[in-house]
């Protein structure tokens, strides 16, 4: 008698062990219907590809919205949207942007950048900013008349400062008192860069420089060694741009290949 219940109660074990991967797949019934667990889990991954932590909260929302998902979802196939035309067409397109999403994915995982194409990355940024920056201010005028007049009147005592919040057409330096802050003189286009190497710290521009935005008057303010960041502090960031580029690359060939009647 004690050997027939132990037999039982292990059965019974078994069973249920068996039974239970069953019930664990999905993550409720509605009107009959298994809801697969693996919705909730596609969720999950949107939410956290978009940076947000699946909390304990979030993943009970997730749920809710996935059994809220198919509730809906049965309403529409009881009153036969699925064989609309707008619902084919939204359908088809949807289907276009997951598959297109794959296969970007897909070319990421198999072309990682790699440590070496990032420090090559780096010495070439440090090559094109080694060296001095340059601290200065400039008042860009439309006319070289403005520009000579405005010397004219900073040499008489006028703040350069005022003048360019008033007068200057960069509003976005002028509303600075004319301030660029510190920068790599190879950052400015060429006429710029010119006239501002040329100064002496203090010094304003005697004759008015044009450029392809009109006429600046430039004063430079201070020059120090570059200061630029270690590899360790930038890597991330130089690692997504190679990335993008890699990507942008995969798409060109793409479309270069394909032949387009």
């Amino acid at each position: 008698m004690k050997k027939q219940l132990l037999s039982g109660l292990v059965a019974a074990a078994v069973l249920g062990t068996l039974a239970l991967p069953v019930s664990a797949q999905n993550v409720a019934i509605v009107n009959g219907k298994a809801v697969p667990k693996e919705r909730v889990e596609a969720l999950k991954q949107q939410v956290e590809r978009s940076g947000r932590p699946v909390t304990p909260d979030i993943e009970g929302q997730i749920k809710e919205e996935v059994i809220a998902r198919e509730i809906f979802m049965q309403e529409a196939q009881k009153r036969g949207l699925e064989t609309s035309a707008d619902y084919k067409a939204q359908l088809d397109l949807a289907r276009q942007a997951i598959l297109i999403r794959e296969l970007f994915a897909d070319f990421q995982k198999t072309n990682p950048v790699t440590d070496a194409e990032v420090q090559a990355e780096y010495d070439k940024f440090v090559a094109a900013n080694s060296g001095k920056e340059y601290k200065a201010r400039h008042i860009l005028v439309e006319k070289e008349a403005d520009a000579k007049a405005i010397i004219a009147s900073i040499k008489k005592g006028a703040k350069f400062e005022d003048i360019a919040k008033k007068q200057s057409k960069d509003s976005g330096s002028g509303a600075k008192g004319g301030d660029l802050d510190w920068a790599n003189p190879s950052s400015y286009v060429s006429e710029f860069t010119e006239a501002l190497v040329k100064l002496e710290k203090g010094k304003m521009t005697e004759t008015p420089v044009k450029s392809q935005f009109g006429w600046h008057i430039i004063r430079l303010d201070d020059v120090r060694q570059a200061e630029l960041p270690k590899l360790e502090e930038v890597k991330p960031q130089v690692a997504q741009q190679l990335q993008q580029q890699k990507l942008a690359k995969f798409q060109e060939d793409l479309r270069a290949k394909a032949k387009v009647e």
